[in-house]
C-alpha cells in the first residue's frame, strides 16, 4: 500500500483523519458527506416517487428505465456510504479521489437513464414526468458540480483507492411495482411541518406526504419553522439539521423549551448520520432520527410511531385536564358545604373530624317578620330576595375571615375562631355585625323594603365536628351556641346584643351599652349589652 497524498500543501503534516487528527478534518468529512448525500437525496427521492407515479398512471414503457434509474442513484449512495463511513474516518482510511473515481461510473450511467427517461416522456407528453426529471437533473448537477470542484479533491487524500475486487451490494428501490399500485392513504393523521433549506428537498419530501394523505407545510429554516409554529398547530415537525440561519440542532432545543410547542414529536431527517449528532438529538428531545436519503417506508413507520406516541399523550393531557377539572369541582363542592381546614382534613385521610374549642364566638342573624314578608310575596319572589342577600352574607364572612356555618330558614349562624383559631374572633364578629346591617341598608333601598334584622354574639367553649356519612355537615354544639340564638331571639331590630363574655372582649374597639338582664329559657337571668358603634380610630 502506497503513503497517503494530497493536493493540499499542508496534509502530510496533518496525518490520516482519526483518533490522531485534529478535529478539523474530521468536520471537514462530515460537512462533505452532507454536501454530497443533499443532491443524492433529491435523485434518489424524485426517481422513486417517478416510479411510484408511472406504477399507477403509465405508461408502463417507462417503468423500467426509471426503476434502472433507482437502480444507479441507489449505487451510488452505496458508494458513498462505504467510502465515508464512519470507521474509515476514524481510522484515517478515507480515499476522496478514490470515491471521486468511483462515483463518476454509476452517475454516467444515472445520467443515461435519466436523459432516456426524458425522451420517452416528451414523446408520450407526460410534461409532469419531464417536470420531475428536470428537477433531478438540477440535483445532478449539483452532485457533478461538486465532485469537479478543486475543494473536493483538496480536502483530504487517505490511503489508496480500495482494491479492486471490492464488489458494491447492488441497490434495491424501496418503491416496488408491486408496492407502489396501491393507492396513497386517503387520509393520513397529523398535519406534517417539514423543515428543510433545500428547496428541492422541501418540495420533493411536501409531495410524498402529501401522497401519504398528510397535511403539509413547509419552512426553509429554523427561524421561519418557530414563527409558523407560533401562529398554526402541527403535529409533529421533519427537521433538517444543517442550515442557515439557525440550524436543527438550536431549533429543536428552542422548540423544546417552549411550553406550548415542546409536546410536537421531532423526527430529524438529516444527511448527517453520525453517532454523535444522531445521540445529541435524541438527548435533547428529538422522537427519532432517519438519515438521508430516506426509505419511504421506513420514514412513513417512524412518523406513524411518533403520531401515535402524540396521539396517546394527547388524550393523556385531555384526561389530566377533564380530570383536574372534575377535581376543581369536587374542591368547590368540599368548600360550598365545609370549612377549607375541615375539608383539608378529609382529603388527608381523616375519619372523624371532632375538636373541642376553648373559646370561640357564636353569632345568629335573623330577619325580623320573615314569616309575614314572605306570605305577601310569590315563592320565587321570596327565595330570590332571600339568596341575594344570603350571598352577600357569604361574601361578608369571607373577608371578614369568620366561617358561616349554616342558614336555618332565614336565619343565618356564623363562628370566629373555628375552625381555624384566631385570638380577634369577638371583634371580626362584631363587624361581621355591622357589615350585615349595611347590607341590609343597602338591599332595603334597592328593592324599597323596610327589612329589619336582629343579631346576637356570646362567646364561650363549644365542640365543633363532622356529622353524617354521606352528606356531610360542619356544626357547633354546646351552650355557647345556644346562648347565642337565645341573645338574638331577645335583641332589639337593627341593634346587635351581646353577652357579657363578648363584650369584655369587645370594650377596646367598640361602644357598648348595658341593656340590663333578661331572663333567657334554661339559663335564668343574663347580663347583657348592645353593640353600639366601633370606636373611633386613634390617629
Amino acid at each position: 500500500m502506497s503513503s497517503p497524498v494530497s493536493s493540499s500543501p499542508d496534509a502530510s503534516s496533518r496525518g490520516p483523519v482519526g483518533s490522531g487528527a485534529p478535529a478539523s478534518d474530521n468536520e471537514a468529512i462530515k460537512h462533505l458527506r452532507h454536501d454530497l448525500r443533499t443532491p443524492l437525496n433529491q435523485m434518489i427521492g424524485y426517481s422513486e416517487m417517478l416510479v411510484e407515479n408511472v406504477a399507477e398512471n403509465g405508461p408502463p414503457e417507462l417503468l423500467d428505465d426509471l426503476q434502472r434509474l433507482c437502480g444507479s442513484a441507489g449505487e451510488l449512495l452505496t458508494l458513498l456510504n462505504d467510502s465515508l463511513a464512519q470507521w474509515k474516518v476514524e481510522a484515517g482510511k478515507v480515499d476522496l479521489i478514490g470515491l471521486r473515481r468511483s462515483l463518476l461510473g454509476p452517475l454516467n450511467a444515472f445520467v443515461g437513464y435519466r436523459d432516456l427517461c426524458q425522451e420517452s416522456a416528451r414523446v408520450k407528453g407526460r410534461t409532469e414526468v419531464v417536470a420531475d426529471l428536470e428537477k433531478i437533473d438540477q440535483a445532478t448537477v449539483n452532485l457533478r458540480r461538486l465532485l469537479d470542484s478543486e475543494s473536493f479533491a483538496n480536502r483530504y487524500v487517505a490511503t489508496p483507492p480500495p482494491p479492486e475486487n471490492l464488489t458494491v451490494a447492488p441497490f434495491a428501490s424501496s418503491v416496488s411495482p408491486a408496492a407502489s399500485s396501491h393507492p396513497p392513504v386517503a387520509a393520513a393523521w397529523g398535519r406534517i411541518l417539514v423543515v428543510d433549506d433545500e428547496p428541492l428537498n422541501r418540495e420533493m419530501l411536501l409531495r410524498r406526504l402529501a401522497r401519504m394523505g398528510f397535511t403539509t407545510a413547509g419552512a426553509e429554516n429554523g427561524q421561519k419553522a418557530l414563527e409558523l409554529m407560533e401562529r398554526e398547530s402541527f403535529d409533529l415537525v421533519l427537521l433538517d439539521i444543517m442550515m442557515p440561519v439557525m440550524d436543527g440542532f438550536v431549533t429543536l432545543d428552542r422548540l423544546k423549551a417552549d411550553p406550548k410547542l415542546k409536546h410536537i414529536p421531532v423526527v430529524m431527517l438529516t444527511a448527517l448520520d453520525e453517532v454523535a449528532s444522531t445521540v445529541r438529538c435524541i438527548e435533547a428531545g428529538a422522537e427519532d432520527y432517519v438519515p438521508k436519503p430516506f426509505n419511504p417506508v421506513i420514514l412513513r413507520a417512524r412518523m406513524g410511531a411518533s403520531l401515535d406516541k402524540k396521539r396517546l399523550r394527547d388524550q393523556e393531557r385531555a384526561f389530566l385536564a377533564e380530570l383536574q377539572s372534575e377535581r376543581a369541582k369536587s374542591e368547590r363542592l368540599l368548600l360550598n358545604v365545609l370549612p377549607k381546614a375541615i375539608g383539608d382534613r378529609l382529603k388527608s385521610g381523616a375519619q372523624t373530624i371532632v375538636d373541642a374549642v376553648p373559646e370561640a364566638t357564636v353569632m345568629f342573624a335573623d330577619i325580623v317578620g320573615f314569616t309575614r314578608i314572605a306570605a305577601g310575596l310569590p315563592a320565587a319572589r321570596t327565595v330570590s330576595l332571600l339568596n341575594e342577600i344570603f350571598s352577600e352574607f357569604d361574601h361578608l364572612s369571607d373577608e371578614v375571615g369568620i366561617e358561616k356555618i349554616k342558614t336555618i330558614g332565614d336565619a343565618y349562624m356564623v363562628v370566629g375562631g373555628v375552625p381555624v383559631p384566631s385570638t380577634d374572633h369577638a371583634v371580626r364578629c362584631a363587624r361581621m355585625a355591622f357589615a350585615m346591617m349595611d347590607a341590609i341598608h343597602r338591599f332595603n333601598l334597592r328593592h324599597k323594603f323596610d327589612w329589619k334584622i336582629r343579631i346576637g354574639l356570646h362567646t364561650g367553649p363549644l365542640v365543633a365536628g363532622i356529622i353524617g356519612s354521606t352528606k356531610f355537615a360542619y356544626d357547633l354544639w354546646g351552650d355557647t351556641v345556644n346562648i347565642a340564638s337565645r341573645l338574638e331571639s331577645h335583641g332589639e331590630p337593627n341593634v346587635p346584643q351581646v353577652s357579657e363574655q363578648t363584650a369584655a372582649l369587645l370594650r377596646g374597639e367598640f361602644e357598648l351599652e348595658p341593656r340590663g338582664h333578661i331572663e333567657l329559657k334554661n339559663r335564668g337571668e343574663m347580663k347583657v349589652f348592645r353593640l353600639l358603634r366601633p370606636k373611633p380610630q386613634r390617629t
